[in-house]
């Protein structure tokens, strides 16, 4: 009885079909085949979307984009040394001792940005990224942009110079900065060159020469009166060409202060661009050059372009310096005038920011820092 039961016919009507894949037999995907072929295709997407995934890391990690990176750079006190050498000397005339610090802020400006790079520098909140056609203008390369910094950070050097012993009541002299090739000073004066007299009119600082062309004619003839390498003032005419942006009289050489002294002012600090150290270098060189500690124990940071008669203008990424200063050490920093408003807005907790406008103004600030009287603030 168990083995019948086990053993149930099947119906007549009923046929038994091979299993899907048996010969003769179509299967539900369409034969074997072509299953085949369904699962190749499935890879071939997996590895296109790979490579897809590889080339975009690689695209991402090296490939540069068209942006900088904007962030806080080095600072450097002015007052102190940087690798063994002295930033700020005086050779050849009495100096005093110093204290504390007069610390310059920079900028730094990264122009080899990729494009996960720039996210990762964004992302940290310290850096900033703008376009770079804001700082390299098309056609400029790195070197031409590096070459203009350079050049500005040595005016900067040089002004400050001249604004500092202006104060300090040494006599400047009046030289030529450049001259403009084909103008009528161009077979006269050489860069370098000091301007004695124009037309008769002694000259004592840039302005004057600016005050004697005033109101002369094209086709005019002046005398100029100047001393090459040291040698013995003489004179020599010349006729003038039209001005390219006014109907006075054009001779063709660019006038700049420069310090008249027996002695050496150094600033020996390279590698680093831009003209916003003009006040921190300024106010060192007043602080070496006088009895007595400018800023006492205190450490000051501080930017600023400056002009060599001592004015203190307004500079970019004051936001960055402000950081920089912060984690320098410093408890005080001197701002623009200009850029009072920005800063306010930004400034780090516990770091004291003190406006100014000139040189002057500066310098009597840091002295009733010291003294524990009121500064202007932002």
């Amino acid at each position: 009885m168990s083995e019948s039961r086990g053993k149930q016919p099947a119906p007549a009507a009923t046929q038994v079909s091979p299993p899907p894949g048996a010969a003769g037999e179509p299967t539900g995907d369409g034969g074997s085949g072509r299953s085949r072929l369904r699962l190749s295709r499935r890879g071939w997407t997996l590895a296109f979307s790979a490579v897809l995934v590889v080339v975009f890391a690689m695209l991402g990690a090296f490939v540069r984009v068209p942006y900088v990176a904007l962030g806080p750079g080095p600072t450097y006190d002015t007052l102190g040394a940087v690798n063994g050498e002295q930033v700020v000397s005086v050779e050849g005339q009495r100096t005093y001792p110093t204290g504390g610090e007069l610390r310059m802020t920079t900028v730094s400006l990264n122009d080899d940005v990729t494009l996960f790079g720039a996210l990762g520098l964004w992302v940290s909140g310290r850096f900033a990224i703008a376009p770079r056609e804001e700082y390299f203008q098309p056609g400029e390369s790195d070197e031409e942009v590096r070459r203009q910094n350079i050049q500005q950070f040595r005016d900067s050097q040089s002004n400050a110079e001249v604004a500092a012993l202006r104060r300090l009541g040494y006599p400047v002299k009046v030289v030529v900065k450049e001259v403009v090739s084909g103008s009528p000073a161009d077979d006269v004066l050489s860069p370098g060159d000091e301007v004695v007299a124009v037309d008769g009119r002694r000259i004592a600082n840039e302005d004057d020469v600016i005050a004697a062309l005033k109101g002369t004619r094209p086709g005019q003839t002046i005398s100029l009166t100047f001393r090459h390498d040291g040698q013995p003032a003489r004179t020599e005419s010349v006729r003038l060409a039209r001005h390219p942006e006014g109907t006075q009289g054009f001779v063709g050489f660019q006038p700049i202060d420069r310090a008249d002294v027996p002695f050496d002012v150094d600033i020996a600090l390279e590698d680093v661009g831009g003209p916003s150290a003009g006040l921190m270098f300024a106010l060192a060189i007043v602080d070496r050059m006088t009895p007595g500690k400018l800023v006492g124990g205190e450490h000051v940071a501080g930017t600023g372009e400056i002009s060599e008669k001592g004015q203190v203008g307004a500079i970019g990424g004051i936001s960055f310096k402000l950081v920089a200063a912060k984690e320098a050490g410093a408890t005080a920093f001197l701002v623009p005038e200009g850029n009072c408003a920005e800063a306010s807005a930004q400034a780090p907790d516990g770091l004291r920011l003190i406006k100014v406008s000139d040189l002057d103004g500066a310098v009597r600030a840091l002295e009733n820092l010291d003294a524990g009287r009121p500064v202007p603030s932002c």
